[in-house]
């Protein structure tokens, strides 16, 4: 891995020296735009609108529109004057429990390693952290922006999580929520039984991305020039649901089939039946022993008349 990031966790007094690096990837089929008839790559120029002219990538500043129309042009100058306390050091503000910090306020994660010569005070603040169970809320700046943060610990690496502001979480304004909604309490007890019933261990392992294996299996029949066939598969069906205490218990009885299909012992029923059906077939047997008896005789008969 590369680090993207290095400077410092201030903890307190400590200053303990920190590379950061991304601790997620989106693993994505990528493409690149062509021409349908031979493949050839689209490139893309940086054109200005008042002259048709391509401009090159230094000379490309960045422009805030004003409500009038008029852009303030920014240079790199502009924002390297801009007050940033937290630059390069990842300062701790204060230790908060984790459940107290709504998930919908994390954005993304990275891995902090120490330097060679911050590694003691470096396992001084992860054991802190653990001991204390709770996280640490830190401020830090990335790329020119200022962001919130927290510190916490996986796998014995200190992992920093930054976070969205206050502000940039949108408002939920529905117009359900200012319905009254009535629900009755066998409606309630049959979804409390469907959570029961889908109830288990979280394990990420068992979860993976089947759109991008088919993706990937389409390009690989290209490549090998195969005819790519697709099999339709039995879309489920939950029949006529006629109301919500009919969708729950279809659902419920659903989720016990599907867990509990696989730990049934075989049914006795079955083998009864087959023990059943052995006597009817010796008996047709006889039957059919008897009836050509009866032919050979009267034949017989008719010879010797």
């Amino acid at each position: 891995m590369r680090s993207i990031w290095k400077g410092s966790v201030s903890f307190g007094l400590v200053s303990i020296g920190v590379k950061l690096y991304a601790a997620t990837e989106e693993r994505d089929v990528s493409f690149h735009q062509v021409r349908r008839s031979d493949g050839a790559r689209i490139r893309y120029k940086r054109i200005a609108e008042s002259d048709g002219e391509e401009v090159a990538y230094a000379d490309i500043a960045k422009g805030y529109q004003l409500p009038s129309g008029e852009i303030v042009v920014l240079t790199d100058e502009d924002f390297k004057d801009l007050p940033l306390p937290s630059a390069r050091v990842v300062d701790v503000l204060q230790f908060v429990p984790a459940d107290q910090i709504d998930p919908i306020y994390y954005n993304r994660s990275y891995f902090l390693e120490p330097e060679k010569t911050a590694v003691k005070p470096y396992v001084l603040l992860r054991e802190a952290l653990e001991d204390s169970d709770q996280v640490a809320l830190v401020k830090v700046a990335i790329r020119n922006r200022e962001q919130l943060a927290t510190l916490r610990v996986r796998d014995g690496v200190i992992i920093l999580d930054t976070m969205i502001w206050p502000d940039e979480v949108r408002e939920a304004d529905f117009g359900f929520l200012d319905e009254d909604i009535e629900l009755r309490p066998q409606e309630k007890q049959m979804a409390r039984s469907l959570v029961d019933s889908m109830s288990g261990e979280f394990n990420p392992e068992d979860y993976s991305d089947n759109y991008r294996a088919a993706l990937q299996s389409v390009i690989e029949a290209k490549v090998e020039g195969r005819e790519v066939v697709e099999p339709e598969e039995q879309q489920p069906t939950a029949g006529n649901v006629v109301d919500l205490m009919s969708a729950l218990r279809a659902s419920v009885d659903a989720a016990k089939k599907s867990r509990g299909a696989a730990d049934e012992p075989p049914k006795k029923a079955t083998a009864k039946k087959t023990a059943k059906k052995a006597p009817a077939k010796k008996a047709t047997a006889k039957k059919a022993a008897k009836k050509p008896a009866k032919k050979t005789a009267k034949k017989a008969a008719r010879k010797s008349a």
